[in-house]
């Protein structure tokens, strides 16, 4: 599978809006929204920002869904055909299915400082879904699995460092978290108030149905 190699900034950039890629960098000053590039582009022509067209509209809502979770094209796509075959709206489902990625859900869980780095815990074998090694990112998390650590000390101490790094952190109400274990409990399924991004999401569905 591709990697994308370049600075994670020039994607919040391109977007104009923080997509929470460098973890905590991301709430401090040195993140380039904070700074006079939060209107400029990457690249030569990038301070020439166009009104768009219809076309540019929907295809930004849909770089930021698809750059906010990590995902590749075909993966997007993938996740665009699954919700279109599910009943209720295929904007929030698709959002829902994307919430339910385990990467996701350890980031939200706190275990992770950003969602690159979930990917790489999930990857390396640190976390265990119903106390089975799960290695695979984009598993799909379902109520009533338990999410765990690796029962091995050098696991739960990284999990552990970083839970430190937020001592008053509170996890989302669709996710029941012990942070003492530390583990946690898929209680409900994710709603639209659970996504954390500000998008249109109907525009992503008008794209994708073209």
């Amino acid at each position: 599978m591709g990697r994308y190699l370049n600075s994670s900034c020039k994607l919040c950039r391109r977007e104009g809006m923080k997509l929470m890629l460098k973890g905590i960098r991301c709430e401090t000053s040195k993140c380039p929204i904070e700074k006079r590039q939060k209107n400029i582009a990457p690249g030569m022509h990038g301070w020439r920002r166009s009104r768009g067209t219809d076309y540019g509209v929907r295809l930004r809502e849909k770089q930021k869904v698809k750059r906010y979770y990590g995902l590749a094209e075909r993966q997007f796509i993938r996740y665009f055909h699954k919700a279109e075959k599910t009943k209720g709206n295929t904007g929030e489902v698709l959002l829902c299915l994307l919430e339910r990625r385990l990467d996701n859900v350890v980031y939200k869980l706190n275990f992770a400082p950003s969602r690159k780095t979930a990917r790489q815990l999930i990857s390396h074998g640190h976390i265990y879904i119903n106390n089975k090694k799960v290695d695979v990112p984009d598993f799909t998390v379902s109520i009533g699995d338990k999410i765990s650590v690796k029962p091995s000390e050098k696991s739960k101490k990284r999990i552990k460092t970083q839970l430190d790094t937020n001592p008053n952190f509170t996890a989302q109400s669709w996710l029941q978290l012990d942070p003492n274990t530390p583990a946690a409990t898929v209680v409900a399924m994710p709603s639209r108030q659970d996504v954390q991004l500000p998008i249109e999401e109907q525009l992503v569905v008008e794209f994708c149905s073209r």
